[in-house]
C-alpha cells in the first residue's frame, strides 16, 4: 500500500498496556522517517517525549512508548501510601525478578508482552499495514532498559514476517530497521533468535556508555558484534551510564541520525 503520514487517529484504540506520546515535526507533511523512543527502568514516556522534541530531528515523527507494565512503588522505596496512586513508574519486562549474581533486579526477564505489543501491535498493525510505512523506516531509541528493548527488537525483526503474496507467493518482509541506539542497555539473550545458522541482524546499532558502566563490558560489545553487522561504540568520559548531557555526549548520537536518516 502508499505510504501516508501518520495521523494522531491511527494510534486510537491502542491496547490498553500500550500508551504513546506523539511528537510531530512542525509540518507533518515532511514526515519521512519514524523515531520510537523506550526510557528506562522506573521511568515513562514522558520525559522522552521532551527529548525527542529537544532534539527536533527535521521530517521525523517521533514516537515515545510506555513501558507495558507498572513498576511496583516499593520497589522504587516509595512509601505505601503511594500505591493507591496512578502510577508513573513503569517498565519493559515481562516479570521482576531478582539476579542471584549481583541481587539487583534481573535485567533479562524477558520482553515477550513488549514486543508483541511495540512490534506487534504499534509497528506492524499501526506503521505498517495501516499507514504503509516500511521497518526500514523506523529508528529506535531506548535508555537502560528501554536501550536493551531497542536492541533486542533489531535482533528480532532479522527474521522478517512471513506475508502471503498472491504472485509471489510466501515471502520474508521487514527484516531491519533503519538503526538502533541503545545508552547503557545490553543486547538482552532472550531476544536473539535460536536458530543456529541464523544471519547477523542488518540493522546498524550504537551503543553508548559510560567508562564505568555497570551493565556494558567487553563481553557485551563482543555479543552484539556477533549478533549485529554494523556496531559503533562510543564510551563517554563519564563513568555512569546516563542520559546525554551536553554537546559532546549528544554529538555521536546526533552524527549516527543524520547518517541513518540519509540512509536507506
Amino acid at each position: 500500500m502508499p505510504t501516508r503520514i501518520p495521523k494522531p487517529e491511527d494510534f486510537d484504540h491502542l491496547p490498553p498496556s500500550l500508551h504513546v506520546s506523539l511528537v510531530f515535526p512542525e509540518v507533518p507533511e515532511t514526515i519521512t522517517a519514524i523515531l520510537i523512543l523506550f526510557h528506562g527502568l522506573g521511568d515513562s514516556e514522558v520525559p522522552f517525549a521532551g527529548f525527542a522534541k529537544n532534539i527536533n530531528l527535521p521530517g521525523v515523527l517521533a514516537i515515545s512508548v510506555r513501558g507495558v507494565s507498572p513498576l511496583p512503588p516499593a520497589l522504587l522505596g516509595l512509601p505505601d501510601s503511594h500505591a493507591s496512586s496512578p502510577t508513573r513508574h513503569f517498565h519493559w519486562g515481562d516479570d521482576l525478578t531478582l539476579s542471584p549474581s549481583t541481587g539487583g533486579l534481573d535485567p533479562d526477564s524477558g520482553f515477550s508482552k513488549a514486543e508483541n505489543l511495540v512490534l506487534g501491535k504499534l509497528i506492524r498493525e499501526r506503521l505498517i499495514e495501516r499507514c504503509g510505512w516500511g521497518t526500514n523506516d523506523i529508528l529506535l531509541f531506548g535508555f537502560g532498559q528501554g536501550g536493551s528493548l531497542a536492541l533486542g527488537l533489531s535482533s528480532r525483526i532479522r527474521e522478517g514476517e512471513k506475508v502471503v503474496d498472491v504472485t509471489e507467493g510466501n515471502k520474508i518482509t521487514g527484516t531491519a530497521f533503519k538503526g538502533a541506539v541503545s545508552i547503557g542497555g545490553p543486547l538482552p539473550a532472550s531476544m536473539i533468535p535460536t536458530l543456529s545458522s541464523r544471519e547477523k541482524s542488518r540493522t546498524p546499532v550504537l551503543i553508548c556508555h559510560g567508562t564505568s558502566s555497570e551493565s556494558i563490558d567487553e563481553d557485551a560489545i563482543d555479543l552484539l558484534k556477533k549478533e549485529f553487522i554494523d556496531v559503533r561504540e562510543v564510551k563517554w568520559r563519564k563513568y555512569e551510564d546516563s542520559m546525554p548531557k551536553n554537546k559532546d555526549e549528544m554529538l555521536p548520537i546526533m552524527q549516527f541520525f543524520a547518517e541513518r536518516l540519509r540512509g536507506w
